[in-house]
């Protein structure tokens, strides 16, 4: 569906030449959700300007359904951002419109007959929640009620590719939610590609199948989800990881703990093996006390993955056998700290 070559784009300074994008390379299948996170700076948004044309690549090819959006131009690039549409991080309607008519205003541009219009406009209204505030304007909307047009505005040309530009940053979390919620809901319904621009990683695991980490203009990172989440690589990957906590507490510190009473250990479950009663059984096997210092659970869209810190006076050959117990067990494990 979307295959980016060695894309790079730079810009001219007064000081010098700027890459904002530098060499990359990745793939987005069709009906894919594929999260592309980094602070600012990293070069997201002239990203994703670079799939839907608004900004050429210095060098590279950007692939669309088999064209190259890099190369088009005229009526064939204005053909082929109809199959490419867009949700604002601050929606971007038209103030003096109605719901209805923010809606409509896409499809008149390319214009759609009248009928078909508001036979279009009824049903994008419904998919997106709207029901009731058709003839609404947006300063009488709320923050979610507003991307929820920008929503169905992008829809309304039936698009094979759905870019959001940080769409859920000037959102409340529990309005986040579910304009999420909404987004996968699409993404089930009518197997849209989506690709979501955004420094939030809690909005990558609720949603995405597959993440680019970038940092400086490149890609560092790139991986499904629950791999990147349970086995980050680079620092700024861990970064973000570490902010998807949800306690409001500050991230637990395995080197403040007293190592005179034992190692340290972490463990990361996947999958079904989140279910078992794992230190129960090593306690019975071992004949040990196992103190849980800490624990997460965290879902993502491709399944829950949990991190397990645990303490417990074991050493030497012992410590070694704990340690393949848990290979055994398909968990992963990583002595933290030991005496």
């Amino acid at each position: 569906m979307i295959v980016l070559r060695h894309v790079s784009k730079s810009f001219a300074t007064r000081t010098g030449t700027i890459a904002a994008v530098d060499d990359v390379s990745l793939q987005v299948d069709e009906g894919q959700i594929y999260g592309i996170v980094g602070y600012s700076g990293a070069g997201k948004s002239t990203l994703i300007r670079l799939l839907n044309g608004l900004e050429k690549p210095t060098s590279g090819s950007v692939m669309i359904s088999g064209q190259d959006i890099a190369q088009a131009k005229g009526e064939a690039l204005r053909t082929a951002r109809l199959k490419i549409s867009m949700v604002f991080q601050h929606f971007n309607l038209l103030w003096s419109r109605t719901v209805s008519e923010n809606i409509a205003f896409s499809l008149q541009i390319a214009g759609a007959p009248k009928a078909a219009i508001r036979a279009r406009v009824k049903e994008l209204i419904a998919l997106v929640g709207l029901t009731g505030k058709e003839d609404a304007y947006p300063s009488k909307l709320s923050g979610g009620q507003k991307q929820r047009v920008g929503i169905a505005r992008a829809l309304a040309n039936n698009p094979e590719v759905l870019l959001c530009d940080e769409a859920t940053s000037a959102l409340d979390p529990q309005t986040t939610d579910a304009i999420l919620d909404l987004l996968l809901d699409i993404n089930r319904q009518l197997n849209l590609t989506i690709v979501l621009i955004t420094h939030e990683m809690y909005v990558v695991r609720k949603i995405c199948h597959r993440v680019a980490v970038m940092e400086n203009g490149r890609i560092v990172e790139e991986g499904e989800v629950l791999s990147v989440f349970t086995h980050p690589r680079e620092a700024v990957t861990r970064q973000f990881v570490r902010q998807t906590g949800e306690s409001g507490h500050a991230p637990f510190n395995p080197h403040l703990v007293d190592r005179a009473s034992g190692a340290v250990l972490k463990l990361t479950f996947v999958g079904q093996t989140t279910q078992r009663p794992v230190v129960g059984e090593l306690t019975l096997k071992y004949g040990l006390t196992f103190n849980i210092l800490h624990g997460t659970m965290t879902q993502t869209a491709q399944g829950t993955f949990g991190e397990l810190w645990l303490q417990v006076a074991a050493r030497g050959a012992q410590l070694d056998a704990i340690l393949t117990d848990l290979h055994a067990y398909a968990i992963a494990t990583e002595v933290v700290t030991h005496d």
